[in-house]
Parts: structure tokens; sequence; C-alpha cells
């Protein structure tokens, strides 16, 4: 009896063996399975995060294993979410401001990609995977099918109210663009800002840092007090006469330097 037992025991203790076994192969097979999902996930989030913190320059476009990452950042509510939070913080910022009595109170806004939204041609385009197309573009803001984003209309009938004087600064062609972007702008409910500034002549070939330097320069020297200054790329903020606070919109499909 005792050898039975201890037979039995084996036995038990053999059954128990081959169901973990069975059970660690196949927590390892899926493991590895998620694992290496999550891994190409994670690394798109750590690129996307890169690129929002300005530590990936230059880049041409979007890595192709990340152009469905960046599309469901984009569409699935975090794109939303985030811009809600950065507005927000904006709106709060302006609540803190004593406007003077002179006029000269300003607030420069980016156009593309901050008051209108592009999204619509990207998804056309994988979301950034593919290199920019200057025609397709160009046909596409003549357009003026941009729709608005939501929360930077909020805050943009905020600094109306409050009384600043709103400039769009825009690197767009004024030659050929500027008709349509105006058309797209008020159609959009983007009505009352103070002056909207195209990319004219003068300023071809100029990268975007240098072009806004200069624009907001020449707003400076008319006496504007430059509160605070949105975009969607880093050379919206970059350069000189940037304002007293900046503002970075999200933007993981494309990069301008």
């Amino acid at each position: 009896m005792v050898g039975f037992g201890w037979s039995m025991q084996r036995m038990r203790e053999a059954i128990v063996l081959v169901f973990v076994a069975i059970w660690s192969s196949s927590k390892a097979a899926s493991t590895w399975w998620r694992s290496d999902t999550d891994e190409a996930w994670d690394n798109c989030l750590s690129w996307r995060l890169g690129v929002e913190a300005n530590n990936i320059r230059a880049w041409r476009t979007v890595p192709p294993e990340c152009s469905a990452h960046v599309e469901a950042y984009m569409v699935r509510g975090q794109y939303q979410r985030d811009v809600n939070l950065i507005v927000d913080t904006i709106c709060a910022y302006i609540d803190s401001i004593d406007l003077s009595s002179d006029g000269l109170d300003a607030w420069i806004l980016d156009v593309d990609d901050t008051c209108i939204s592009n999204l619509f041609y990207y998804s056309g385009k994988r979301y950034g995977c593919e290199p920019f197309d200057p025609v397709g573009f160009k046909a596409w803001a003549l357009s003026a099918r941009c729709s608005a984003i939501p929360d930077v209309l909020r805050l943009f009938v905020k600094l109306i109210a409050k009384g600043f004087k709103v400039f769009l600064v825009t690197g767009r062609d004024e030659e050929t663009l500027g008709q349509a972007t105006i058309r797209n702008l008020h159609g959009q409910g983007f009505f009352a800002y103070h002056r909207l500034i195209l990319r004219s002549g003068a300023y071809k070939g100029q990268s975007a840092i240098a072009y806004k330097s200069t624009i907001r320069k020449q707003l400076a020297e008319e006496g504007f007090r430059i509160w605070g200054n949105v975009g969607d790329q880093w050379s919206d903020l970059q350069g000189e006469y940037t304002g007293n606070r900046t503002f970075k919109l999200p933007n993981p499909m494309y990069y301008i330097p």
C-alpha cells in the first residue's frame, strides 16, 4: 500500500508538472505575441513623444510601421482630449491677463492644423507616411474644405471677446491660396481676427522660423504686445519675438522646419 500511495503521489506530481508546462508554454507563446505587438506600438508612442518634444527633428515622413498608431491617435479621441487640455490651459492663462486700454494686446494663431484641420487630407496620405505632395496639398487647400478644430475655435472666440487683437499667421502662399484660405476660415467661424498674414513673395524660400520671426518682429515694432502664440509646429514658436507664452498643439503627421 505504501508503494501504491507513493506511485499515486508521483503520478499526481507528474500530472501537475505537465499541466504547468502546458500552461507556461501557452502563456509564453501568448506573451510573446502580445509583447511583439505592444513593443511595436510602444516604439511608435516613443517616436511620437520624441516628435512632440522636438527631440526628433527634420523627419520627412511618419515611419510606415507607425501609420496605425498615428491614425488611432488622431481619430480615436486622444488627439481631441490633448487639444482640449491645452486649450483649457491657455484659457486659464488668458483669464489671468489684464488687458491695456490702448488696443495693442495681441495674440498669434497659426492656421493649418491649429485653427483648421487637414486631417481628412492626411488620411489619404496614410497619416503622414507618404512624402509631402505640394501639388496635392495645394489642390486640397484651394478646395477650402478644412474643418475647424473645435477647441481652437472656442479659444479664438474667447480671445476676441476678451479684447485681444488676433493675428492669424500662416505659411500658405498669399498669391495662390489667399482667397481660398479666407473663404475656408470664414466658413468655419473664424471672423473678426485683426489680420490674416500669408507668405508673400518677399518671404519665398525662407524657413518657417525666419519668416514667422520677421512677421512677429514687425508686429512688435508696430507696438503690439504678443501675449500668446499657438501653433502645431515648433517652427511656429521658435525664433525671435515669440511672445510672452507659447503653446504647442500636437501634430504627428508632418514636420515643417
